[in-house]
């Protein structure tokens, strides 16, 4: 079974997402059930923000951060073009309100960490560039994304408030924090043990998505939301992926950076965190409207990997072929 899901390109664990979504569609947590999930929940991403300082080597980061035009482009792929994308995108009529909102605070997330690297490894990308530039991306989402969501979106009722940003403070930063603190006493077990930090990533978002999703199933979600436009948000998907892509690539040839670190933009510079998103989600909103605001984002996580895992595999043959023509 893994074998033919890694032969068509789809992550198990979306399979496990999809029946998250199910489970919370016919049994949502309700009651005094539904404030334990969400305390496990809470507590699950307060330890994975702790593992992920822990992991964050200061090391890397300072290796790669000299390539500073390629760390400022992939920013501003990130946090200026995806917006303005996302902002032109809410304007289509006829989008369900949520379903809007949540596809543009998709384009307000940071770039994904560990995918961007493997792809821009298996690409054959400079990658002490991409540790730099996916870390970084993901640390500064933690403070610009509240930041744009108050003025794009929550603005647009409440005016802009720092609370959201004191709760990620809280809830998001100082676990991280501590953890980096941490590194040289627990660093090297975090990193000879990544198979559980893949456990507490995945099942710590697996609990937020059940808990966001029973709430707004309990506000009527699937009534609001229609298959058809389900559909328009995959292709909205696609359409958002192909235009930063074709953009990034003409912006990294029109810059001069080498083919090593143009695919760094393209794997960087492409990519929205699901397990950022996720819990920012749940900080930013009312619980009723964040499974409604993290379905665009699920669907865009799992098209950005099928789509870069062909794309890396294809510049790796590339890189394959030439190394091989001086030999022949």
């Amino acid at each position: 079974m893994r074998g033919l899901l890694a032969r068509l390109n789809i992550d198990p664990y979306l399979l496990l997402l999809v029946g998250t979504v199910g489970l919370a569609s016919v049994l949502p947590a309700r009651g005094i059930w539904a404030d334990i999930a969400g305390g496990v929940a809470d507590a699950g991403i307060a330890l994975l923000f702790f593992l992920h300082g822990a992991k964050l080597s200061r090391e890397a980061i300072l290796d790669g951060a000299r390539a500073w035009k390629l760390h400022l482009t992939v920013a501003a792929t990130t946090f200026v073009l995806f917006p303005i994308l996302g902002l032109a995108i809410r304007a289509i009529p006829g989008l369900e309100p949520s379903l809007a909102t949540g596809v543009l605070f998709l384009t307000l997330l940071p770039s994904t960490v560990q995918s961007s690297i493997a792809f821009t490894a298996i690409a054959g990308g400079n990658v002490a560039a991409a540790v730099c530039s996916a870390s970084f991306s993901n640390l500064a989402g933690i403070f610009i994304t509240p930041v744009l969501t108050a003025l794009l979106i929550t603005g647009d009722s409440g005016g802009f408030s720092a609370d959201p940003i004191i709760a990620i403070s809280v809830q998001l930063l100082l676990p991280f924090v501590a953890g980096h603190l941490l590194r040289p006493w627990i660093g090297g077990f975090v990193t000879r043990n990544k198979q559980v930090l893949n456990y507490v990533d995945r099942g710590s978002i697996l609990l937020v998505v059940y808990t966001a999703f029973g709430a707004a199933v309990i506000e009527g979600l699937w009534q609001k939301v229609t298959l058809a436009e389900l559909g328009l948000i995959a292709v909205i998907s696609l359409v958002l992926l192909a235009v930063v892509m074709t953009i990034s690539t003409a912006v990294g040839k029109g810059l001069g950076f080498s083919r090593q670190d143009r695919i760094v933009l393209l794997f960087c510079g492409s990519k929205k965190s699901l397990a950022t998103g996720v819990p920012l989600a749940g900080v930013l909103f009312p619980a009723a409207q964040v499974g409604a605001i993290i379905l665009p984002l699920m669907f865009f996580h799992q098209i950005q990997l099928m789509v870069c895992a062909v794309l890396a595999r294809r510049f790796g043959a590339e890189n394959e072929k030439a190394d091989a023509l001086p030999a022949a």
